[in-house]
């Protein structure tokens, strides 16, 4: 089954970047929609960024312009690249998996994703 491992999380100041890595393993999959959602304290976790393999790319309003979705499917690594960072970006961030070709219109609901890492957090001063 996929097995999902984020890393690349930490402390920055606001105005900072950071990139998050997913490694995935253990999959046999053709067709993988791969997303990024976050999850502040009190808050519902939220769709951030999500990569299908049709190629479809999908961004939430408030990280337009700022976060780049990009895969390595050499090293099976998906990547959120997070500039100009905002203390409203602070959440555990996790990458989430569903094998289906298209992410869609529904790709930021967390419900439509089977196979969840344990997060990485990010903290923004």
């Amino acid at each position: 089954h996929v097995q999902l491992v984020e890393s690349g999380g930490g402390s920055v100041q606001a105005g900072g970047s950071l990139r998050l890595s997913c490694a995935a393993s253990g999959y046999t999959y053709r067709w993988l929609c791969l997303g990024w959602f976050r999850q502040a304290p009190g808050k519902e976790r939220e769709g951030v960024a999500a990569l299908g393999s049709d190629g479809g790319i999908s961004y939430a309003d408030s990280v337009k312009g700022r976060f780049t979705i990009s895969k390595d499917n050499r090293k099976n690594t998906l990547y959120l690249q997070m500039n100009s960072l905002k203390p409203e970006d602070a959440a555990m961030y996790y990458c989430a998996a569903e094998p289906r070709y298209s992410c869609g219109g529904s790709w930021y609901g967390p419900s439509g994703y089977s196979v969840w890492g344990q997060g990485t957090q990010v903290t923004v001063s």
